[in-house]
Formats: structure tokens, C-alpha cells, sequence
């Protein structure tokens, strides 16, 4: 008899095998799709639903996918997300056009072409002091009820269905990019180099803001979750942005300390996204109490070596990801997608502990029907008993 879509991801997350791989697509800002692409596919498939954004956030520029395609595509998991602060909402809309978008922590987005965003307004990029940091008069509001007023409706409706996982998002709660949107990437990686002690204050400083909405969210969704995504991308194409060592003298201890008061209040599992060649952390990850490791971007470095990342961490770990958005998605042909997707899942998907999803946001660019390849292929090559 056929799993239920939550039966099923919950096979997985216990290291059990399920009637079939589960597909995760549409439900976060990592796993959703570009709103052209979006558009697309309801065209290509005789669907009519409104054009939604992911926190209500155009410049974010990612669909929030309507529940007729998410069923048509056969996704497993549906997604529960907070919420800007109204207050910050309301700003944003009354700002002139064009204007940057300034988010609940002073920093933002810049339109660099029409219609396209991308980071620029970053508050402490001239911080020189600890005092600067701890001083800064924007530091986000994480009592904020509006945050989270609806998380305990929306996550108790999902569980009373019980058909589907639910995957817990509050938004880009992740020290090391926070503090990147605060300072700026370039700044703050030099001021890791040549300041550790600045640099620490900071990511820790960002830290307690993040535990603090993150105890009001997980508060407001008590049992009914199955999975809380956060992360840092700490990768690039073929290696890390910052040293092993470095990584486990100052940022792996602000994840460890995030990841025990997470599982202070919740049985979820720990889905931690972070792009990118990041191989030498797998362990370090574990060691922590990662259980759900994403996006496995296989066109970068040693990411791309499958059968060595099952072989070594399949055991300890949930894999969700793998499908390439640098090269398939976007230049395969339908068929040659179906043929990664099965590539994919016979290595991946071995014994269980496998979920299927693109490689990151699903771009501009990329055909929507490959979209429909790489779904239906699940379903066509995910079923067990997989080939050996």
C-alpha cells in the first residue's frame, strides 16, 4: 500500500526505506523556483493560480508555488515560514519605486538592472569596535508577535491533515550570511582575518537574535513539525569560503550552540542548508547534530563524488539535493534531466536517506519542462526496491 507524502519523509528522516524517494520542492527560498519559471510552468500546465512570493517579498524574486502544481509535481513536503515584521512590510510598500529595500535589521537590497536585486545596504560596514556592534541602535525586534502570529494556525492545520511533512523555515536565521547582510561579504571576511574578536561579537550578537525568534517559532509550532531548516553557505564552486580551522575555532561553535537550543525544544530534525564544496565540514556537521544535509551541490568539488558521500555519510545522514541547476536543469534536455534524477536516486537513494530536490532556487533560465522531468522521474525511477 502507497505512503502517505508524510509517511514516506519520515521513513527517510529515521534512516528507514519508503514506498518511494520523496521529492522537496517549492516549500523555501532554496528549494523554490524564480518567478518567470514559475509563471511558465502553471502555463505549461493548465494551471491558474496567482502569482505569490515567498514572505510576500517581490524583491526576493522566488514563487511561493500554488497547492494544484505542488500536487501535480508530487511534492512531498509543504513548508511553514514566519513573517516580516508588519511594521516593516507596510515601510516597504510606501517607499518610492526603485527605492532600496530595507529589512527588519537595517540592511538591504539595491536595484541594480529593472526588476533585479541583489545586496547592498549593509549598516555596519564601518564598524570598527565591539562597541560599535553591540551599539548599533537596528538590531531587529524579535518579540514581535506579527513574526509569528500565524505559524501555530497554519502548522496545526498541516498536522491535522497528516498528509504531508512539514518543513519549518523561519527566514535566513544564519549567523555567518547575516553577517555578511550586515557588514557586507567582502568586509566581513576581512575583518574575520584581521579582527577575530570583532568578527565574533558580531556573528555571536546575530546569534542571540536568531535564538530568540527561533524560540518564539518553535514555540508557536509545538509538535507540529517535522523539520526546521537553517544554514550557512559556507562554499564555493571548489572550496570553502573560509579555512576548516577557522570554521571550527569561531563559527562551529555558534552553530553547535544554535543546534542544542533547537533540539532543546523540538524532536525535528535539523535540516542545514549550506552551498557549495563543503566536504571537509561533513563531519563537523554531524558531529553537531545536523540530520538533513542540503543542497549537495554536485557541481562543486568533492560534492560531486555521490558514491563517496553515501558510502561515508549515508549512515549518519539524510541527504536532500543533488539535482544540478548549473548544468542539467538548465541545458539537459528533458531526457537527460530523467536520467540525472535516476543517476541521482540510485546512488543517493541506496538503502533510504535520500530526498530529491534541485540544487537551489530553480533560476531563470531554466525550461519548465524540466521542472516536469525531474518531478516525474521521481516518481517513474524513485520507487523501492532501486537497482542495485
Amino acid at each position: 500500500m502507497p505512503m502517505t507524502s508524510r509517511e514516506r519523509v519520515l521513513a527517510v528522516l529515521n534512516h528507514d526505506i519508503p514506498d518511494r524517494v520523496p521529492l522537496v520542492m517549492g516549500v523555501s527560498n532554496a528549494t523554490s523556483i524564480k518567478m518567470p519559471v514559475y509563471r511558465q510552468l502553471k502555463q505549461l500546465l493548465g494551471i491558474e493560480a496567482p502569482d505569490r512570493y515567498v514572505y510576500d517579498w517581490p524583491e526576493l524574486g522566488t514563487a511561493l508555488v500554488d497547492e494544484e502544481t505542488m500536487v501535480r509535481l508530487g511534492v512531498d513536503v509543504r513548508g511553514v515560514l514566519d513573517r516580516q515584521p508588519q511594521a516593516m512590510v507596510e515601510r516597504n510598500r510606501r517607499r518610492l519605486p526603485h527605492a532600496p529595500f530595507i529589512d527588519s535589521w537595517g540592511s538591504g537590497q539595491v536595484e541594480i538592472n529593472p526588476g533585479e536585486w541583489f545586496p547592498g545596504v549593509h549598516p555596519l560596514a564601518a564598524a570598527q569596535s565591539v562597541e560599535d556592534i553591540l551599539n548599533y541602535p537596528g538590531w531587529p525586534d524579535m518579540d514581535d508577535p506579527t513574526r509569528v502570529a500565524h505559524v501555530r494556525e497554519q502548522a496545526r492545520h498541516l498536522a491535522a491533515a497528516n498528509e504531508y511533512a512539514i518543513l519549518a523555515i523561519p527566514w535566513l536565521l544564519f549567523p555567518f550570511e547575516r553577517a555578511f547582510a550586515m557588514m557586507g561579504m567582502d568586509q566581513f571576511l576581512l575583518t574575520l582575518a584581521i579582527d577575530p574578536d570583532l568578527a565574533q561579537a558580531l556573528l555571536w550578537k546575530i546569534a542571540e537574535s536568531c535564538k530568540r525568534l527561533m524560540g518564539h517559532f518553535l514555540a508557536a509550532l509545538g509538535d507540529n513539525v517535522d523539520m526546521i531548516k537553517i544554514g550557512d553557505d559556507l562554499g564555493t564552486q571548489d572550496s570553502l569560503l573560509i579555512s576548516p580551522t577557522m570554521y571550527r575555532q569561531i563559527l562551529k561553535p555558534i552553530h553547535a550552540d544554535y543546534i542544542a537550543f533547537i533540539k532543546e525544544h523540538t524532536s525535528a530534525k535539523v535540516f542545514f542548508h549550506t552551498d557549495g564544496d563543503v566536504f571537509d565540514l561533513i563531519e563537523d556537521f554531524i558531529e553537531i547534530g545536523v540530520d538533513v544535509l542540503n543542497p549537495v551541490q554536485t557541481s562543486a568539488g568533492r560534492m560531486s563524488n555521490l558514491p563517496e558521500l553515501k558510502k561515508r555519510y549515508g549512515k549518519e545522514l539524510v541527504f536532500c539535493g543533488a539535482i544540478d541547476t548549473h548544468h542539467i536543469l538548465p541545458d539537459g534536455s528533458p531526457q537527460e534531466v530523467r536520467q540525472e534524477v535516476r543517476r541521482v536516486i540510485n546512488t543517493l537513494g541506496q538503502d533510504g536517506g535520500y530526498m530529491v530536490a534541485a540544487v537551489h532556487t530553480i533560476m531563470p533560465g531554466v525550461p519548465p519542462e524540466n521542472i516536469v522531468a525531474l518531478a516525474d522521474a521521481v516518481k517513474e525511477f524513485g520507487a523501492y526496491p532501486l537497482p542495485a
